[in-house]
């Protein structure tokens, strides 16, 4: 079935009364509706966790681009951008050939012979020197289109048409050949006296010594330069400017006799020769190219392979380069566009002059993904970077306790129901008949539908005390939890530290949305152990790849935060893939792998101090060691806890579990 799409318009068809749109098909051209910062947000998050960068995150987004809501096309990426520019670029050169560029130039200097020699034979010289001598010269002409320009510019012309064609030939063929050298050159030499000639050789000797200059390792000004000379480098402030405009035009025609067989390199050559005629100038020009050749890290200018069957004149040609130097100049900005700030860089105007304006279009929907993050509260600027804000990462925090909750069945969550009564507690699903006593949480709809269910047609409705419905409620009491993640360089090569982020993100989002009651703590240790505040957890990363296990700092940091809390149920959740490797001794780390008795006696002596306060330590193992699960067992054994073995997988799920089902009531 075709699919439609409301445009701003005329009413609908078959709709009457109107409306401001009309339905047209879908041709791949309409622009999709606004994509929401929820939906840009949940697209990075699997990337932001592992990268620990939201920036970093958005870069690989702009590279792949974002998956389309049903019914509607995708938002094409930089990888698509780059295809179609890889298409187009093959398509040019697969198109055209540089097998005879002065073609057109032999083909117009022969009809200026041909319009002098007929003028010459009918015998319409009135001066010298005569007919014959004329004859003669035009006769001896070279067959070489550099020849034939060098001696015509010494030829007098009978024909006035003639004259006038060839002189518009150099003109344009000086334009083409001098202007990739400096802005307005061909003008320039028009016409010059050798004094203003000497005035430009000037100019090129003087650049090629601030060039020289900066090839030597120095920095010149070349503010002086500009004064002089600015006329020729319209907007250039400072040497490198200057080069990089040199670039730009030099490069066509350097790639143009990259790209050509000897033969026609070394005609165009000769060509160039004569249209300059002074050996100085084409010296000091041949001198600032292969300087700014040295200066550039990949050179000045490059071969391109045509393949193509339709010719291209000199003029085309260098369009046609400078078109493909573009399309690699753009490639290269598509390519670097790691973040957002790159992305801005690139402007959709010349993407849309190279590869058409649905390519333009595509890359400013993706310049505008990080505005809407922005926009949304999620994410504020730090310079070139994009961070997330508190209101952004608990929205990443929502993400990925969802993405657990569908992995687990309906009836896996719920707290441990207590036989004890109490007021207060957690909000079940049913309701039942209000009994005095017990906590007033009215089912309204309940409530209402009793008072109906008694008959009361005709009157207005009256509650009585036998139609009150309340909601059956959960007694439960507050937990304190410190959640202490193995941050070693030992998860981060098994892969599991993502996972252990997950953990932390999801434990603090279910406690703020359903156990606000509850308190959470999250303690990282490696070589040392460190609090982490939870607007951090979606940006945690590694602190220097430390090495290190320093389980037993971990613990006394958890048991001092666990000691001013009243909370009745104080549990240490610990995420980790190996045993303790360093503990804290007179006041120093002591480290070492393999872990002495040392560190695990100071690492157990700390277990003990919690199990006497009433700390319940549940451990949750990412690796089948035999040692860990040697040491994990001692633990386990003296506070009376218990230990799990999880995949990185499959952790988020364990642990979300097994808090729910702890929550117990302590007397």
């Amino acid at each position: 079935m075709p699919a439609f799409v409301a445009e701003e318009g005329a009413p609908a068809p078959g709709v009457t009364g109107g409306g401001p749109y009309r339905y047209v098909r879908w041709d791949g051209r309409q622009r999709l509706p606004d994509i929401a910062a929820d939906e840009i947000l949940d697209a990075v998050v699997d990337d932001m966790l592992v990268e620990s960068d939201l920036s970093s995150a958005l870069g690989r987004l702009f590279g792949r681009g974002l998956d389309g809501r049903a019914g509607e096309p995708d938002l094409a990426g930089l990888g698509a951008l780059r295809a179609r520019l890889a298409r187009v670029r093959q398509q040019l050169l697969g198109r055209f050939n540089l097998g005879d560029v002065l073609g057109e130039v032999a083909q117009e200097l022969d009809e200026i012979v041909a319009s002098e020699r007929h003028q010459v034979e009918r015998g319409l010289v009135r001066s010298e020197p005569s007919a014959a001598e004329r004859q003669a010269q035009l006769d001896s002409l070279p067959a070489d289109t550099a020849g034939r320009i060098r001696r015509l510019q010494d030829y007098e012309f009978a024909d006035e048409s003639a004259a006038e064609r060839f002189q518009a030939l150099l003109e344009r063929l000086r334009r083409q050949v001098l202007d990739s050298y400096f802005d307005g050159m061909a003008d320039a030499l028009r016409g010059m006296t050798p004094d203003q000639l000497a005035t430009n050789r000037q100019m090129i000797r003087e650049l090629n010594g601030l060039l020289q200059q900066q090839l030597d390792g120095g920095e010149p000004d070349a503010s002086e330069f500009l004064a002089r000379y600015g006329q020729h480098f319209p907007g250039a402030r400072s040497l490198d400017e200057i080069v990089d405009q040199l670039a730009a035009r030099m490069a066509q025609m350097q790639s143009l006799l990259a790209s050509m067989s000897r033969d026609q390199r070394e005609e165009l050559q000769r060509t160039m020769d004569a249209l300059l005629r002074d050996d100085r100038l084409r010296w000091d020009l041949a001198q600032l190219a292969a300087t700014i050749d040295q200066l550039l890290p990949g050179g000045l200018g490059q071969r391109f392979e045509f393949t193509g069957q339709e010719g291209l004149s000199l003029e085309g040609a260098l369009q046609q380069l400078g078109r493909l130097a573009q399309l690699d100049g753009l490639a290269e900005q598509l390519s670097d566009a790691s973040g957002p700030a790159a992305l801005e860089q690139i402007d959709p105007d010349a993407v849309g002059e190279l590869l058409g304006p649905e390519s333009a279009d595509d890359l400013r929907a993706l310049q505008d993904l990080a505005r809407r993050l922005e926009e949304a509260g999620y994410a504020e600027r730090h310079g070139d970077r994009l961070a997330l804000t508190a209101r952004g990462a608990r929205r990443v925090g929502q993400h990925v306790l969802d993405d657990l909750f569908s992995r687990l069945q309906r009836d896996a969550f719920g707290a441990h129901r207590q036989v004890v009564s109490g007021q207060g507690g957690e909000r079940g699903e049913g309701s039942q008949a209000y009994e005095f006593g017990r906590p007033f949480e009215v089912d309204l709809r309940g409530t209402l539908w009793n008072a109906l269910a008694r008959g009361q047609q005709g009157r207005a409705l009256r509650l009585e005390p036998a139609d009150f419905e309340v909601y059956e409620t959960e007694s439960t009491a507050r937990a304190s939890t410190v959640l202490l993640v193995d941050m070693s360089r030992s998860m981060l090569l098994r892969g599991c530290f993502v996972a252990a982020k997950k953990v932390a993100l999801a434990l603090d989002m279910l406690i703020r949305s359903r156990f606000p009651r509850d308190e959470l703590h999250v303690v990282g240790f490696a070589y040392y152990a460190r609090r982490i505040r939870p607007e951090a957890l979606a940006g945690l990363s590694w602190h220097g790849f430390e090495y290190g296990t320093n389980l037993q700092h971990g613990l006394m940091l958890a048991r001092s935060l666990l000691a001013r809390s009243h909370a009745a149920n104080r549990e240490i959740v610990v995420i980790t893939d190996g045993e303790p490797t360093a503990h804290f001794e007179n006041g120093q780390v002591e480290f070492s792998y393999p872990p002495t008795r040392r560190t695990m006696l100071a690492t157990l002596r700390e277990v003990g101090r919690c199990t006497r306060e009433g700390i319940t330590i549940n451990t949750f193992m990412l690796e089948r060691s035999r040692a860990l699960a040697d040491f994990v067992d001692r633990l386990t054994r003296l506070n009376r806890g218990r230990a799990f073995y999880a995949t990185p997988e499959h952790l988020g799920e364990y642990v979300l579990v097994d808090y729910v089902s702890r929550r117990r009531r302590v007397d």
